[in-house]
C-alpha cells in the first residue's frame, strides 16, 4: 500500500509543479487562459501576472514540500493532503465553482483515502 500512496502523493507533487509552470512560466499561454477559464487580456495585465506568478512560486513550493515527505517524511502526507483539499473547498465556495474541489483536489483524497486504508 505504501507504494501506490508513493504514486498517488508524487501525482499531486506534479499537479503541483504544472500549476506553477502554467502560472509562473506560461502564464499568457492558451492553455493558462484555458485551464483557468480567464481571458487572454486578464493574462497580459502585468499586475495580474505578478500576483499569478507569486501564487505559481507557492503552488510549486507545496509540490516540493509532498516529494520531501514522500522520500523522508511519509508522516507529513496526510497533513499536507488534508491542507490542500481544504484550500481546493475554499477556492470551490469562494469562486461559485463546485466542481472546482473536485478538479483541485481529486488526486489529493484518493491519497488521503490510501494512507487511512494503510493504517487499518
Amino acid at each position: 500500500m505504501i507504494y501506490l500512496v508513493n504514486i498517488f502523493s508524487t501525482l499531486v507533487a506534479l499537479e503541483f509543479f504544472y500549476i506553477m509552470y502554467l502560472e509562473t512560466f506560461a502564464t499568457e499561454s492558451k492553455e493558462t487562459a484555458r485551464v483557468f477559464n480567464l481571458s487572454s487580456e486578464i493574462l497580459a495585465d502585468k499586475n495580474f501576472q505578478t500576483l499569478f506568478k507569486n501564487q505559481g512560486i507557492y503552488n510549486g513550493l507545496i509540490g516540493v514540500g509532498i516529494l520531501y515527505a514522500v522520500l523522508f517524511m511519509p508522516e507529513m502526507l496526510l497533513p499536507i493532503m488534508i491542507y490542500i483539499v481544504l484550500v481546493a473547498l475554499y477556492g470551490s465556495l469562494s469562486s461559485g465553482n463546485k466542481n472546482l474541489v473536485f478538479k483541485q483536489s481529486g488526486l489529493a483524497m484518493l491519497t488521503i483515502l490510501l494512507i487511512m486504508l494503510e493504517h487499518l
